[in-house]
């Protein structure tokens, strides 16, 4: 299908197939096989492979260590890194540190660049968002957001409960969302505060058992609960401006959500790859399963949102250059999250017993992709936000011609 990327992106989503194919699935499917654990060592020569290829984390600058990539030119490669359960983290585009590197590249200082941007991309480092705490805090509602940080000289003081840490468990630093104001709106007086992890007072309490928890490397990120319990850092880590934590946030997720969406489409698309083979070769009641006309008929349907979904997303893509994009974000995101999701059912329930099982990588598809209508925002939250927009500017005038009821006939004018 072609979608008229630039050529540029078109050229490095080749080379990035490329890699998939000959280096990064081949491995996986190993794994896969073998039921032996990727190494750390490994990742790291993938990376270095990556670099040969002018691969290694598209969308870092050049002056740290990245390809440089617009965001609209490196989007197309994380469809194809998508693919493959170890796809992005093989080129240094995984969630949550390609969001992190972001977020550091946008706002933070030099210092900040030089000291944490810099290592982590090259993988020196790993790095964590803390920003979703258990209830009654912060979660689909951030308004709800309980964690402070307090000034005490040239220092802040951290108290703050947080799950849901996407690779807390390794981390080296957190980026912790706090309130830094509490006479102001939330979304007018919190900050992101840079957080090490051996600061004293933070607290790795433990890895949150979820679906999808179970990888083919020994690397171990996690989902961690973690708590900060009177934690001091010098007021200069503070990540871009004090009190405007919220609008850095959106800008870090309106990208990372599209992100998330072409990696999931990847997902989805080899799931139908590999179900479409299975297809061809089972037989069962005198056919092949692929001349059952139900089943034809949903692979085109599935194949049709796809589509739709990729289309979406390039569209909301093109607007986040012009502007914050929210509407056409929450929209890609809210539909990418329920085709991917389907279209990977749809293919594990193909395959049968080898859909539920782990030869393959279908079952870890699903097991992943589910968490997508949740992470980056709910499905409701975003239909929330869709909804609001859609009646903000309703044209009364259409129902002018509509039927009322006679008002000399209501019962309030009979009683009269």
């Amino acid at each position: 299908m072609e979608y008229h990327d630039s050529e540029t992106a078109t050229a490095v989503a080749g080379r990035v197939a490329d890699f998939m194919d000959e280096v990064v699935i081949p491995r996986e499917r190993e794994a896969l096989a073998t039921g032996e654990r990727i190494s750390t060592a490994e990742i790291e020569d993938l990376w270095e492979q990556a670099e040969e290829r002018d691969l290694f984390a598209p969308q870092v600058p050049e002056e740290y260590g990245g390809q440089g990539l617009d965001f609209s030119d490196m989007l197309p490669s994380f469809e194809q890194v998508g693919r493959s359960l170890i796809g992005a983290l093989a080129i240094r585009a995984n969630a949550p540190q390609e969001g992190n590197m972001h977020t550091l590249e946008m706002v933070g200082t030099e210092d900040q660049k030089e000291e944490y941007l810099r290592p982590l991309v090259q993988g020196e480092m790993s790095s964590a968002f803390a920003m979703t705490e258990p209830k009654q805090g912060g979660g689909s509602d951030p308004k709800m957001l309980q964690s402070t940080a307090v000034k005490d000289g040239d220092e802040w003081v951290i108290n703050a409960h947080k799950w849901w840490t996407s690779d807390g468990l390794d981390a080296d630093f957190y980026l912790v969302m706090a309130r830094t104001d509490l006479d102001a709106h939330p979304y007018e007086g919190t900050s992101i505060i840079l957080v090490p992890r051996e600061a004293d007072g933070v607290e790795v309490v433990r890895n949150i058992p979820h679906v999808g928890g179970h990888g083919i490397t020994e690397r171990e990120g996690g989902h961690a609960e973690v708590k900060f319990d009177n934690v001091r850092v010098p007021l200069e880590n503070t990540i871009g401006e004090e009190n405007e934590g919220f609008r850095i946030a959106q800008m870090r997720l309106g990208g990372g959500r599209l992100t998330h969406c072409m990696r999931y489409s990847g997902m989805a698309q080899r799931s139908l790859e590999i179900a479409k083979a299975y297809l061809q070769e089972r037989e069962a009641f005198g056919t092949k399963l692929e001349d059952k006309q139900a089943l034809r008929h949903r692979i085109a349907d599935a194949e049709t949102r796809l589509h739709a979904a990729r289309c979406m997303v390039r569209h909301a893509a093109r607007e986040l250059d012009r502007s914050d994009a929210r509407i056409e974000v929450a929209m890609s995101k809210m539909f990418t999250a329920n085709v991917t999701q389907d279209t990977i059912d749809l293919a594990l329930q193909c395959c049968g017993g080898n859909g539920i099982g782990k030869d393959l990588p279908i079952a870890h598809f699903y097991e992943n992709v589910r968490a997508f209508r949740i992470v980056d925002g709910a499905d409701e939250v975003h239909r929330r936000s869709i909804a609001r927009w859609a009646f903000d500017d309703v044209d009364e005038t259409e129902i002018e011609n509509a039927l009322q009821f006679d008002e000399d006939l209501r019962i309030d004018a009979l009683d009269e």
